[in-house]
């Protein structure tokens, strides 16, 4: 179950301008203050947009309605000003070489924007995105993570052994009230310390150790 921003790729702020540009447009308030987007679901962060700009005659699908719109408008962005974190994409061949392994998305972003930020850069071929967890599930980010599992189990069959990897400490404690294997990569704002405080079970620099990085995730 991968996170999506500084775990995978970095988006280069496109998300956020679409953010601002969308919210002034549905509410007809001025953008006053950007709020920690870092492993957060999309529901929880536009609820507290919502509250800080006291906007109270909004809903969330009017504005993610709104919000995907703006995000298709200029998608082409992603791939100009955002990019891959080291190892991203030699991990998730490794990875998809494997029968035994599938690979999907548990993320706090809108679905489709999901989709969009890893089609950017042709990411979008190795993950079951049917059965991910999105930021419009719920607005705790463990819930996510159990979606996604309800969600894998409903369609193979079967349970999996549920590995979770993020950039932040709410990867890592979505993980653990999951009671999933949580691997965490020091490639966003928290430290290695951080991670390590968190709970998770590895703590990666980055993924441009192959081998490293398919052990910690496979064993």
């Amino acid at each position: 179950m991968w996170d999506i921003d500084y775990t995978l790729l970095r988006g280069g702020g496109v998300t956020t301008k679409a953010w601002k540009a969308a919210f002034t447009e549905v509410t007809g308030v001025e953008w006053r203050a950007t709020p920690n987007f870092g492993g957060r679901t999309d529901t929880d962060i536009c609820t507290e947009v919502f509250a800080v700009h006291g906007v109270t005659d909004c809903t969330h699908e009017r504005f993610f309605a709104r919000y995907v719109e703006a995000i298709h408008e200029i998608k082409h962005e992603f791939a100009v000003h955002g990019y891959l974190m080291p190892g991203v994409r030699e991990v998730l061949a490794r990875l998809d070489a494997d029968p035994q392994v599938v690979q999907t998305l548990v993320t706090g972003n809108h679905p489709e924007v999901a989709a969009i930020k890893v089609a950017a850069f042709g990411l979008e071929g190795s993950f079951d995105a049917e059965i991910g967890g999105y930021g419009t599930d719920d607005s705790v980010r463990a819930t996510l993570v159990r979606r996604c599992m309800e969600r894998a189990r409903a369609k193979y069959g079967e349970d999996f052994h549920p590995v979770v990897i993020g950039d932040t400490e709410h990867d890592v404690t979505a993980a653990l009230a999951n009671g999933a294997q949580a691997i965490a990569v020091a490639t966003g704002a928290p430290t290695a310390a951080d991670l390590t405080a968190a709970g998770a079970h590895v703590v990666l620099p980055d993924l441009s150790d192959l081998d490293a990085a398919i052990t910690a995730l496979t064993t």
